[in-house]
């Protein structure tokens, strides 16, 4: 039974943005084994250790915990005083087949708290997932309670001659309603444990794929969550790729390096050695249009790769509209979420002038690109029919890695009107519509994922 009360307890913790993988779960319950229950001090700091693996995850798991085992009983109302009389003998007799109604009569909370629990467990509480199920969810816990027993003895009660059921009817009518309440407070408090992070997630996965250059932009709130989203984003990409992969103690013998180390030994090997190999970190130079159109897009590209900074051994950011500037000053010094503001203050409100802002950085960083620097374009391509400068695209091209173009329109769009996107996209390795803050996910984990062997 504590097993599955610890399993339960890992599943809110999950739904809490607490990792806890299989590994970690059996740690906790090995960790719980030598603790005990009985000290709920103790108890907790076992668990902590075993789960909780940052400042930020220890304050959710003290939350978490909390929430999670607390066992007050159920606050029971007491009969009235006035007017108030003794079960009569044919009263007892109507309540004697309803193990609810006569811990409520009596008063009996603990065992009223223990038929709630096991109750939930039968009407599966702890699957709740949306707000809108509380009421369906707190009506069957009632239901496995035995909530229709009483109801059944508080009619026949009342049909009894001369009222003589009156009373036991009025004690049973109240009891059914403070049920309801803790009923209530219990399924609200399962819906805090298991269902906010559900809820969340929701929210998150609805703005991963809302469209950045919509009509209207981005609305404020949606904004400062997409912002949090973009990050954890990231965080979630820097944990998988930040370790430099070694082949270590396995694959293929480094001989060179163990005979080396075996003279040390009289020319025996004791010290076998491997061949390891060393994975250099990304290269990024991020050119953005931060035009009205795509200012929202650019703002979240600069925030996902200014989030990569473990795994990231060098990033340039460029911002244009009219005429190109570097934008690393303004970011080191303002932040991402201000960057775009003061970009804009300097370059903003000028007419799109591709062409121009390539040769803007053609004289300021074409000299830097090597084999080892991704260039990532964010833009919708167009130019207000001004010369594209292809041949400085060509160089760019011919000088990287790899040059990958993100444009927030669909590519129906691209070549139409004064687009010249199409023309651009033959000097890119990639160029894909990137409408969303999950299409710029998926496409930077694909960058990163260049720079690992397979």
């Amino acid at each position: 039974m504590m097993q599955h009360t610890l399993e339960e307890f890992f599943r809110a913790l999950r739904a809490a943005d607490v990792r806890v993988s299989p590994a970690e779960a059996i740690d906790a319950s090995r960790a719980v084994a030598i603790t005990g229950y009985a000290d709920r001090e103790l108890f907790r700091d076992g668990l902590c250790s075993a789960l909780a693996k940052s400042e930020d995850e220890v304050g959710r798991f003290d939350q978490v915990f909390e929430t999670f085992f607390a066992r007050d009983a159920v606050q029971l109302q007491p009969p009235p005083e006035e007017g108030h009389q003794e079960l009569s003998d044919e009263d007892r007799a109507q309540v004697a087949d309803s193990a609810l109604a006569k811990a409520v009569l009596e008063g009996d909370a603990n065992q009223v708290q223990q038929a709630m629990e096991q109750a939930a467990t039968r009407a599966g509480v702890a699957e709740i997932r949306l707000t809108t199920q509380r009421s369906r969810m707190t009506r069957r816990l009632l239901e496995e309670m035995g909530l229709e027993e009483i109801e059944r003895i508080i009619a026949n009660a009342r049909r009894m001659p001369d009222g003589k059921g009156e009373g036991l009817a009025e004690r049973l009518e109240g009891a059914r309603r403070n049920l309801f309440e803790q009923a209530q407070l219990y399924v609200a408090r399962q819906h805090e444990l298991y269902a906010a992070g559900s809820a969340q997630a929701l929210r998150e996965e609805r703005l991963a794929r809302k469209q950045l250059n919509a009509d209207g932009g981005v609305d404020p709130v949606d904004y400062q969550l997409m912002q949090g989203l973009v990050r954890k984003m990231a965080k979630r990409l820097a944990a998988k790729y930040s370790r430099r992969r070694h082949v270590a103690n396995k694959g293929h013998l480094d001989v060179r390096k163990t005979l080396r180390k075996s003279l040390a030994y009289g020319g025996v090997p004791f010290d076998i050695e491997f061949k390891t190999k060393k994975i250099d970190k990304p290269s990024i130079v991020a050119i953005c249009d931060v035009s009205k159109s795509v200012a929202a897009a650019a703002q979240f590209l600069l925030t996902f790769l200014y989030s990569l900074n473990e795994v990231v051994d060098r990033m340039e950011a460029f911002a244009f509209s009219g005429r190109m500037i570097s934008v690393n000053d303004i970011l080191d010094d303002h932040g991402v979420e201000q960057a775009i503001f003061k970009v804009l203050q300097e370059i903003g409100f000028q007419q799109t002038d591709y062409g121009r802002s390539l040769q803007d950085f053609a004289d300021q960083h074409l000299d830097s690109l090597d084999r080892r620097t991704t260039v990532i374009f964010l833009g919708d391509g167009r130019s207000n029919f001004a010369d594209p400068r292809l041949d400085i695209m060509k160089q760019i091209h011919d000088r990287s890695r790899a040059v990958i173009w993100l444009n927030p329109e669909p590519e129906s769009y691209w070549g139409q009107g004064d687009s010249v996107m199409n023309r651009y996209a033959r000097f890119c390795h990639v160029a894909k519509q990137c409408g969303t803050i999950e299409q710029l996910e998926r496409i930077i984990e694909d960058v990163l994922r260049s720079y690992v062997p397979h």
